[in-house]
């Protein structure tokens, strides 16, 4: 089949196939590290790009690109590069555009890991950052300076939820000949798609929805150009965060459920969004299908429908939260998010806990903030689980 015409639910089983010798109805693990060649001429031409066939599974393995190529159709994005974990991805985008004297402009509402690692890590080689509220593009604006190299977002943010304008800030990074990388994971490309918004690099933790199952650790980092892409391809292959073959024919699997399973998480969040913002002990809930969040409209119009993830407080703050987090009985008191699984977690202690106590309220991350992925169960299951954890609030 043509699977750059076919719809999405098409592309996500089929993209990456290719005919192996066998005939195999599924992309074969290619579990070997090294790869022989004809004779020596056929090595040289290997090594020298004369020829496209593999040599090490750190420079490629038809197992890994599989999985590349269905991600990167996915997103519409020229091609993908794999690698070991979420955090992998973003430390190599960071590499290959940063260095010393550099500065980036990201949002400070992030997944907590992403900008630890710039706060302790990377300014000790002498990067600079500015972590700012996104979705002001004011804000943005006079966040950059000339050494600006990256404009970095999530959207939504983890965990606020808070929804960023790609076009707008797409347009922004461009009048300053800067790349716009946007972290993907909440929304997948079944519900948004940046770099058809003017996104030039997109990140995942392919640990969340794209594999789905929370039985693999994967990364995915998608350019929107083939100059972008041999940038990148460059720091991952000499770095060696790079993916195994066992790890990307697991992922692939779970892509091919993607759009089931959004659409079944997602009709449930929508009710249990709706239950949540209407019970008496909820300060507040911030969820992009709700009319009450700030960014509802802008939401619409570059996502394709508000998915799983949901964060609410308790009136009673943190004290109220653990409570009712430590009362779940179906959910799982659990980092990550996008499996199958419903979870529940803490941001301030947990995902975000390295963030200076000051830093987490200047990006809205409040003490009694909760973070609530919602999974594949029956809805009715989900909201009497919640049902009798509020009640012991």
């Amino acid at each position: 089949m043509n699977s750059e015409n076919a719809g999405f639910n098409s592309r996500q089983v089929h993209a990456g196939e290719f005919n192996d010798a066998l005939g195999s109805a599924t992309v074969p693990i290619y579990q070997t590290s090294t790869f022989k060649f004809k004779n020596a001429d056929h090595g040289a031409a290997c090594f020298s790009g004369e020829s496209d066939g593999y040599i090490y599974t750190r420079l490629g393995n038809p197992t890994i690109g599989a999985l590349e190529d269905a991600v990167a159709n996915l997103e519409r994005g020229f091609a993908g590069i794999a690698t070991s974990s979420g955090m992998a991805a973003i430390t190599t985008v960071y590499l290959a555009f940063l260095g010393a004297g550099k500065h980036i402009v990201s949002h400070n509402s992030l997944y907590g890991p992403a900008r630890g690692v710039m706060e302790t890590i990377f300014s000790k080689f002498g990067v600079e950052y500015s972590y700012i509220d996104t979705t002001d593009l004011d804000q943005v604006r006079k966040a950059i300076r000339p050494e600006t190299a990256m404009i970095y977002t999530e959207t939504p943010a983890n965990p606020t939820m808070g929804i960023t304008d790609l076009r707008a800030l797409a347009k922004i990074a461009h009048e300053i000949n800067v790349p716009l990388v946007v972290d993907n994971t909440f929304c997948s490309p079944y519900l948004q798609r940046p770099i058809e918004l003017g996104a030039d690099v997109v990140v995942h933790s392919m640990t969340k929805f794209i594999n789905g199952h929370a039985d693999i650790v994967a990364g995915m980092i998608v350019s929107a150009n083939v100059k972008l892409h041999k940038m990148l391809k460059h720091v991952m292959t000499n770095m060696g965060p790079n993916m195994d073959p066992h790890q990307a024919y697991m992922v692939h699997r779970g892509l091919k459920t993607l759009g089931l399973r959004i659409d079944r998480a997602q009709e449930s969040a929508r009710k249990i969004a709706d239950y949540l913002e209407n019970h008496p002990k909820v300060e507040w809930v911030k969820y992009p299908g709700l009319k009450s969040h700030p960014q509802y409209e802008l939401a619409k119009t570059q996502m394709d429908g508000p998915g799983s993830m949901l964060s609410f407080e308790l009136k009673g703050g943190l004290a109220s939260g653990k409570r009712m987090m430590d009362s779940v009985k179906l959910i799982l008191l659990a980092v990550s998010l996008g499996g199958v699984e419903s979870l529940i977690q803490h941001p301030a202690s947990m995902t975000h806990s390295k963030i200076s106590h000051e830093k987490k309220l200047a990006a809205n991350i409040t003490d009694g903030l909760v973070r609530l992925s919602i999974g594949i169960e029956d809805v009715e299951d989900i909201m009497a689980d919640l049902d009798q954890a509020l009640e012991k609030v």
